[in-house]
C-alpha cells in the first residue's frame, strides 16, 4: 500500500486557526481513506505528542507525528495551508503540514520511508516544489519520489539509518577535520533524521567530514570503533539517552536537544570544532572499555539540576517493577492465607508465611491446607521480590552515573543500606556514592593490558570496596538514625499533622501524573511499606487513593458535561474509568496535556482532599498497587471509597467550572512544565 495517495492531500485549505484543527483535518482524511481505524484516537495520540514539544520547523513546515494502535501501516497526510497555522516554530507559522502516522509496533521498512521524507524536508528545492505544486497528484509524486526505495532516486536509495558522511573538498586528508554525531528523538520518526541531514549539510558547507548515527525507529547502524577513534569531537543531538554512550568516552562533546541541530546546525558544527582544540572542553564521561546501553545523560550541555533529576528518576523507574510485582504477590498471599502469615511466632526469627513456604510442600500441607500453603508461597515470593527495592534503586542510580560498571557497586550499596537499616534514604546516598566512585575510577589512566579489566573487574571491585567501607564505617549509623527517626515521626503523627501529610502527598501524586514529583511520592510510600507499621500503611493508602483521582475525575467530568470536551477527550474519558480504578494516574495525561492550566490544578484539589480524608479516616493499605482491585488489602474500605468518591467529585466539579468560566487562550499545552517528564 502506498504511503500517501491523492485522497490524503489537501491543497490551499483553511483548516482553522490552530494546530489541533489541522491535525483533525488530516486525521479525518486518513480515517476516511481507511488508513486509520479511529480518527479520534489518532487525533489524541498526535496531540499528546504535540504536548511534549512543538513540531513546527524553520521555513514554514510542520510535522505533527505519532505512533498509534489505530494505524496499521505507516501513512502520510499533507495539507498546504492558507492561512498559515502556528506549530511553534521559532520563525513563525507553517503553510506546509505533514501528519505522519506510524503503527504502535512500527515496521522497519515503513520507518525508513518516513525517515526519508524527514530527510527531504531539509532540502530547499523539495520544499519549494511542494509550494509550487498545482495538483494533489503532483504532491503525491513528489513525496513518493523521496520515500520510494527505487535505486533511481538517490535520496531514497540511501538507507535511512546508515551513518551519513558529508562530502568534502579535494584537499589533503590530514587537513580535513572529522566529527561524529548521534541524533535521536522520543518517537524516532522525523526529528532524528532531519537533525542528521541538517548537520551533514552544515558540515559540507564547513568542509568537515561528519559521520552520523541515527538512533531512530527505522533502525541504527552503529558507528565503527575506527570512525569514533578518528573523530576530533562528538555531537549529541538527542532528546533521549544515547545508546552505548561509553563508546565515545574521553571525546570532546557538544550536547543539545535534537531540535537545535535542525535550527542551528552550523553553530553546532562550529562549537564542535572549537571543542576539539580546547583542552578544557566538556568530554564524554565513562570508561572506554565499557560497553553499556545507557539512558543516562550526556555531559557537555546538560545542567547538573537536570542531570541529578535524570539520575534519581532512573533509579526510581527501575525500582518500581520490583515494588509492583512484589507488593501484589504479597497482597495475593494475604488474600489466600490471611494477614497472620506476616506475623512472627514466639521463638522464631521468620514470619509464619516464610516458615510454611520453607517447611511444607504439596505433599506435606500445613494445617490450613492447600490455600494456606499457596498463600504462604506467594507471600514469600513477593517478599523476596520486594527485598530488591532498595538495592535496585541504588544499583540503577549508580548505573545512570557510571553505566554498566556502576551496577554491581550500586546494588552492593543498596544491600548494605538495608543491612545497616538505612532504608530508602540509604539507598539513594549509597547509589550516588557508588556511581560517582565508579565514574572516578574509570577516568584513571591504566596500562593498556589492564583496560579490558576495568569495566568488569577493577571498577566494580574498587567502587564496591569504597562504598561498602563508607557505608559500614561512617554513614551506616547516621543513615539508620535518620530513617528510624523519620519512621518514628510518621508513626507519632496525629490529628492535623497527619492530615496535612495526606494533603501534601495527594498534591504530589496529581501534579505531573507519572513525572518526577508523582514518582517521588510513590517511592516514598512504597519504600517504607511495612505490614507491621500502621503509619506506613496509611501513607500507602493516601498515595494510591490520591493517584486514582485524576483519571476518575476527568472520566466523571467528561460524562457530566461532554460538550466541554472534544470527541477524543470524551473517548479518553470512557477509558479513564478503568484506568483510574486500576491506579493508573497516566490515564489523565491526554486531558492535562491539552489544557494543563485548568486541568492540573483541578486534579490537585481533588487529590489533596482525598489524601487528607484517607489520613483522617485512618484508612490503611497493605498493597502498593492495584487500585480498587486489591480491596481485600484495604483497611476501612468504606472510608477509602468515600474519600475517593469525594476527591473525584471535587476534581470533576473544579475542572468543569474552570472550563466553563476560564478562557483557554492562555493555556497552551506547551506551557506546562509539569508534563515535561510525564
Amino acid at each position: 500500500m502506498p504511503i500517501i495517495t491523492t485522497d490524503l492531500v489537501a491543497l490551499d485549505v483553511d483548516a482553522g486557526g490552530d494546530k489541533e484543527s489541522v491535525i483533525r483535518l488530516l486525521a479525518g482524511r486518513l480515517a476516511d481513506a481507511g488508513r486509520a481505524t479511529d480518527r479520534d484516537g489518532l487525533i489524541a495520540a498526535a496531540m499528546a505528542r504535540e504536548a511534549q514539544s512543538a513540531t513546527g520547523l524553520p521555513g514554514g513546515i510542520a510535522i505533527p507525528h505519532c505512533r498509534s494502535p489505530h494505524v496499521d501501516e505507516a501513512t502520510i497526510g499533507f495539507a498546504r495551508l492558507s492561512p498559515k497555522v502556528d506549530f511553534g516554530a521559532p520563525d513563525g507559522p507553517a503553510d506546509l503540514a505533514f501528519l505522519i502516522a506510524a503503527p504502535e509496533a512500527g515496521g522497519s521498512q515503513h520507518m525508513k520511508l518516513l525517515s526519508s521524507l524527514a530527510r527531504a524536508l531539509v532540502r530547499k528545492d523539495f520544499v519549494a516544489s511542494l509550494r509550487a505544486a498545482s495538483s494533489d497528484a503532483e504532491i503525491v509524486e513528489l513525496v513518493e519520489g523521496v520515500v520510494s526505495p527505487a535505486p533511481a532516486n538517490p535520496a531514497a536509495a540511501k538507507p535511512a539509518a546508515a551513518p551519513a558522511a558529508a562530502p568534502v573538498d579535494e584537499r589533503p586528508a590530514e587537513a580535513v577535520r572529522t566529527l561524529v554525531a548521534i541524533t535521536a528523538c522520543p518517537t524516532g520518526i522525523a526529528h532524528t533524521y532531519m537533525a542528521a541531514d541538517s548537520l551533514v549539510a552544515a558540515a559540507k558547507e564547513a568542509g568537515v567530514t561528519l559521520h552520523v548515527e541515527t538512533q531512530g525507529s527505522s533502525g541504527s547502524t552503529p558507528l565503527s570503533a575506527e570512525t569514533i577513534a578518528a573523530a576530533d569531537a562528538v555531537i549529541f543531538a538527542t532528546d533521549v539517552g544515547v545508546k552505548d554512550r561509553s563508546r565515545f568516552a574521553g571525546k570532546p562533546v557538544i550536547a543539545s536537544g535534537v531540535k537545535r541541530a535542525i535550527n542551528e546546525p552550523a553553530k553546532m558544527i562550529s562549537e564542535a570544532l572549537s571543542a576539539a582544540t580546547n583542552p578544557n572542553a566538556a568530554r564524554v564521561e565513562g570508561s572506554a572499555g565499557a560497553s553499556a546501553s545507557s539512558s543516562g545523560p550526556a555531559s557537555g550541555g546538560v545542567g547538573w539540576g537536570t542531570r541529578t533529576r535524570q539520575i534519581l528518576l532512573t533509579g526510581v523507574s527501575y525500582m518500581i517493577p520490583f515494588v509492583a510485582a512484589g507488593g501484589l504477590l504479597i497482597a495475593l498471599g494475604f488474600l489466600l492465607a490471611g494477614y497472620d502469615i506476616a506475623n512472627t511466632p514466639d521463638g522464631e526469627t521468620k514470619s509464619l508465611g516464610n516458615i510454611i513456604a520453607a517447611g511444607n510442600s504439596l505433599t506435606n500441607l500445613p494445617s490450613g491446607g492447600l490455600t494456606q500453603y499457596l498463600g504462604a508461597v506467594l507471600f514469600t515470593l513477593g517478599g523476596l521480590a520486594f527485598g530488591f527495592l532498595v538495592p535496585a534503586l541504588a544499583g540503577y542510580i549508580s548505573f545512570a552515573i557510571a553505566d554498566r560498571p556502576g551496577i554491581a557497586p550500586g546494588f552492593t550499596a543498596g544491600a548494605v543500606a538495608v543491612f545497616v537499616g538505612g532504608g530508602f534514604i540509604g539507598g539513594i546516598v549509597g547509589g550516588l556514592i557508588a556511581g560517582f566512585t565508579a565514574l572516578w575510577i574509570s577516568k584513571i589512566n591504566v596500562p593498556k593490558w589492564a583496560r579490558g579489566l576495568m569495566p568488569v573487574v577493577i571498577i566494580p571491585l574498587g567502587a564496591s570496596l569504597v562504598v561498602g567501607l563508607l557505608m559500614f564505617l561512617l554513614l551506616g549509623r547516621p543513615l539508620a538514625a535518620i530513617t528510624s527517626g523519620l519512621t518514628n515521626w510518621l508513626g507519632g503523627l496525629s490529628g492535623s499533622s497527619v492530615i496535612l501529610l495526606g494533603v501534601i502527598l495527594g498534591l504530589m501524586m496529581c501534579f505531573d501524573l507519572g513525572g518526577p514529583v508523582n514518582k517521588a511520592a510513590y517511592a516514598f510510600a512504597t519504600a517504607g511499606l511495612n505490614v507491621a507499621d500502621p503509619a506506613s500503611l496509611r501513607i500507602m493508602a493516601a498515595v494510591m487513593a490520591a493517584g486514582m483521582v485524576p483519571p476518575l475525575a476527568m472520566a466523571l467530568a467528561s460524562t457530566l458535561r461532554p460538550k466541554l470536551f472534544t470527541e477524543p477527550e470524551r473517548e479518553n474519558g470512557r477509558a479513564a474509568w478503568l484506568l483510574g480504578a486500576s491506579f493508573i494516574s497516566e490515564g489523565a495525561i491526554p486531558f492535562a496535556a491539552a489544557d494543563p492550566l485548568r486541568v492540573i490544578p483541578s486534579m490537585m484539589a481533588g487529590g489533596a482532599l482525598t489524601g487528607g480524608l484517607i489520613m483522617a479516616f485512618d484508612v490503611t493499605l497493605k498493597a502498593p498497587h492495584g487500585g480498587i482491585f486489591v480491596f481485600f488489602a484495604i483497611g476501612n474500605l468504606v472510608w477509602f471509597l468515600l474519600a475517593l468518591a469525594v476527591g473525584t467529585a471535587v476534581g470533576a466539579v473544579a475542572v468543569i467550572t474552570a472550563k466553563q468560566f476560564a478562557s483557554k487562550k492562555d493555556t497552551p499545552a506547551e506551557s506546562s512544565p509539569a508534563l515535561a517528564n510525564a
